[in-house]
C-alpha cells in the first residue's frame, strides 16, 4: 500500500468480502511495509478488497481518499498479489 507520492503506508484498514456478501468477513491492517496478507478457503471464490481510510490520518495531517474496490477471484489455493490505489 503507497500513498500517492508513493510512501508505504502503515496501519491502514483493509477490509475483505466475498463477492456475493454485503459485509467484510475479514479485517486487517497494513504493516510498516505497507503489506498485508489474508488466508481464503481454498476453491474457487470471488472476493472484493478494499481500504477503509475513515479517521486514517497521515502524520503531517493529510488524509487519504479510497481509491476502488479490487476484485480478486481465486481458483484453488493460489497466491494473490494485488495493490490499493489511494487519492488525496
Amino acid at each position: 500500500m503507497f500513498d500517492p507520492d508513493g510512501h508505504t503506508l502503515y496501519a491502514v484498514k483493509v477490509k475483505i468480502r466475498r463477492a456475493r456478501e454485503k459485509k467484510p468477513r475479514w479485517e486487517l491492517y497494513s504493516n510498516h511495509t505497507g503489506e498485508f496478507a489474508q488466508r481464503v478457503p481454498p476453491g474457487p471464490a470471488d472476493y472484493v478488497v478494499w481500504a477503509d481510510v475513515k479517521g486514517y490520518k497521515l502524520p503531517d495531517g493529510r488524509r487519504l481518499q479510497p481509491g476502488p474496490e479490487v476484485k480478486v477471484h481465486i481458483d484453488s489455493d493460489e497466491r494473490s498479489d494485488i495493490g490499493l490505489h489511494f487519492n488525496w
